[in-house]
C-alpha cells in the first residue's frame, strides 16, 4: 500500500508533488524527509511533533498550519503517551505565535482512502479562514472546508 492516497488530491500540483515523493518511496511528514523538502518549511518542532505550513491550503483559509508527529502513525490513538502530552504544547506555540483568539483544529484517522486524506501519516490542521475579519463589513467570503470522508475512486 502507498504512502499516499492520490483519489483525494486537491490539485494537480499536489498530485504531481505526491507522486514524486511515492515513486523516491518516502514519506514526507516523517522527520528526516521532511527537513530536506525544498518547499516545505518548518516554522517550530517540539520533542514529538513539527510545525509547517501547508504547502496546498484549503481554499478560504487565512492560516492554514499543520501538526505533525514525528512518530510515523495514522491515527491519534496510536502516538505515544509522551507525543500525545506533547501536542498540546506545539498547539500552545501555534496559539501563542500566531495570536490565535479562534482556529479550527481538523484530524483524520486510519485509511486516507476513508478519511478524505492524501497521506498516511498522522497529521493537525489547525485552521484560521480568511472571513474571520471583515474591516469593510463585506460579508462575502469562501468558508474553510475539509473534508472528512470520501468514497474510495480505485475501487
Amino acid at each position: 500500500m502507498s504512502l499516499y492516497y492520490f483519489g483525494n488530491c486537491r490539485t494537480e500540483e499536489q498530485r504531481a508533488e505526491m507522486e514524486r515523493l511515492d515513486r523516491a518511496g518516502v514519506c514526507l511528514f516523517c522527520p528526516d524527509v521532511i527537513r530536506a523538502h525544498e518547499k516545505q518549511q518548518i516554522v517550530a518542532e517540539t520533542g514529538h511533533w513539527i510545525v509547517t505550513p501547508n504547502e496546498f491550503p484549503y481554499a478560504g483559509a487565512r492560516l492554514h498550519l499543520l501538526l505533525i508527529p514525528k512518530e510515523h502513525v495514522t491515527d491519534l490513538v496510536e502516538l505515544s503517551v509522551p507525543a500525545r502530552a506533547d501536542l498540546f504544547e506545539a498547539l500552545r506555540w501555534v496559539k501563542d505565535t500566531y495570536g490565535l483568539d479562534h482556529y479550527g483544529l481538523g484530524a483524520r484517522n486510519g485509511d486516507s482512502r476513508f478519511t478524505g486524506g492524501t497521506i498516511r501519516h498522522l497529521h493537525l490542521h489547525v485552521l484560521v479562514g480568511e472571513g474571520d475579519e471583515q474591516p469593510d463589513g463585506a460579508r462575502d467570503f469562501t468558508p474553510v472546508r475539509m473534508k472528512f470522508s470520501s468514497r474510495p475512486k480505485d475501487r
